[in-house]
């Protein structure tokens, strides 16, 4: 086998592991030594109790839609009898949603662009084999592709989805992610299908209109300044991007607070920002475990996105039966944060962003560098200081003198200097091989200035 397949088949295989998601331990994510910890991702408590879910009132509607909602943009698949791609597992899918219906939850989010295409066939499917009243299901104007932005090939996109999903109405129906101008005039507003969607809306074959935002200010508030009545909008709502957004830089404070302005309901997607809230160092780990050992590490970041009364529902997308008994745990009789809950968490939140934990597993394909540098070593040594709490936030920290001791002591005694992050040059020869995708030269930088920052004791 050559080089290239064994790397494809490894990054296969570890992203396999990562699509355990929750289930993951953060002990099997990062390498850590076993029977240190236990896994962090669900919770220990096995009773999933069936009446106890918690529900918000839509202000439109009336109708109480469960807080926990089920998200469909990933399922879990089977290769197909061939081998040569994956298929939904439709059986799964059906059991899972069984499961969260009987457990009361109420909301499915899905898209015709959703694993491939397949998502709203297989969660029509599930979904049809229960009564109509019992469910409420969200779709999506997913028109990207310059093929499907006519106003022909969208109506077209609209009516699958009814067809797909085997209603004849859609409880919730969005324009899908908004985020400049020029796209949401292309796609809605130069094809006249808006206005088509706000006649379906009065015709009642869509209940709720509204649309999922990912894009920045500007473009935010100039959606909430048409003369148009949202009756909801979707928002990434999380308890890093409250106050340090990521990507455009719009925080999600700002966004709830608009919404709450206008009393237009709240749909929250992304409350573990990509998994990453579930997958803590052990160190952040250990100071929640501290608080509330009983519960997840990830029912943290569900309960900082439910504990805002506007917040209609909250997506999370459970491939796995242990994500969702999990968050239906979490929902269960729901108990909102505290404010102190909430500073604990906005430290945690500057903590994972100031100082992230690499990825690497250790395989070593980046190996040998030609300038001779350690990369596993400088990444095994960094992580193991993170996860035992010796990479001090500022020098303000009580244990910041025996943390720093024990940072720079200990990589000079794991890592020969001449090896250590500074001799890196950025040549980027060992991205590459990298199954795990991480750029290393700009890793290499991030650890080699925190290292100048212990030593010069200005950190």
């Amino acid at each position: 086998m050559g080089k290239i397949d064994k790397k494809n088949i490894d990054r296969r295989n570890f992203l396999k592991l990562l699509g355990g998601g929750a289930a993951v331990s953060t002990a099997a994510f990062y390498g850590c030594k076993p029977g240190n910890k236990t896994p962090t991702g669900v919770a220990s408590v096995l009773h999933v109790p069936t009446d106890k879910m918690t529900y918000r009132l839509n202000p439109k509607t009336g109708e109480k839609v469960s807080l926990l909602g089920y998200g469909c943009m990933r399922l879990p698949t089977k290769p197909s009898a061939d081998g040569q791609k994956e298929l939904i597992d439709q059986e799964e899918v059906n059991k899972s949603v069984d499961y969260a219906l009987a457990h009361g939850v109420n909301y499915y989010d899905t898209s015709p662009m959703y694993v491939q295409g397949m998502s709203e066939h297989a969660i029509g499917i599930a979904l049809s084999r229960h009564p109509r009243n019992k469910y409420f299901v969200a779709t999506k104007m997913s028109n990207f592709d310059p093929k499907t932005k006519s106003k022909e090939a969208s109506i077209e996109m609209y009516h699958n989805s009814f067809k797909e999903l085997h209603v004849d109405y859609v409880d919730y129906y969005l324009l899908h992610a908004l985020g400049a101008d020029d796209d949401y005039k292309e796609r809605y507003i130069n094809n006249g299908m808006l206005d088509f969607l706000l006649k379906e809306r009065e015709a009642g074959r869509i209940r709720n209109l509204g649309w999922s935002f990912h894009g920045d200010q500007s473009f935010f508030d100039y959606m909430l300044s048409l003369d148009i009545k949202w009756d909801f909008v979707q928002i990434q709502l999380n308890y890093v991007d409250w106050k340090h957004p990521q990507g455009m830089g719009v925080s999600a404070e700002y966004l709830y607070g608009e919404l709450v302005k206008r009393n237009i309901p709240v749909v929250v997607m992304e409350p573990l920002l990509g998994g990453r809230l579930s997958k803590l160092n052990d160190h952040l780990v250990a100071q929640l475990k501290q608080r509330q050992p009983e519960v997840s590490v990830a029912s943290w970041a569900f309960r900082f996105a439910g504990s805002f009364p506007e917040v209609l529902t909250v997506l999370s997308g459970m491939t796995y039966m242990e994500h969702l008994q999990d968050n239906i745990i979490t929902y269960s009789s729901f108990k909102p944060l505290t404010d102190d809950d909430k500073a604990m968490l906005e430290e945690t939140a500057e903590m994972i962003l100031k100082y992230p934990t690499v990825p690497c597993t250790g395989c070593n394909y980046c190996m040998p560098c030609p300038y001779g540098l350690d990369i596993p070593g400088i990444f095994a040594h960094y992580n193991r200081c993170l996860n035992e709490g010796n990479v001090p936030k500022s020098s303000q920290d009580e244990n910041y003198s025996k943390a720093r001791n024990i940072f720079l002591v200990g990589y000079d005694r794991s890592v020969p200097r001449l090896r250590q992050a500074n001799h890196c040059v950025g040549c980027s020869k060992c991205v590459e091989h990298c199954p795990q995708s991480i750029k290393i030269p700009k890793e290499m930088e991030r650890i080699d200035q925190f290292v100048e920052q212990l030593k010069q004791g200005t950190i």
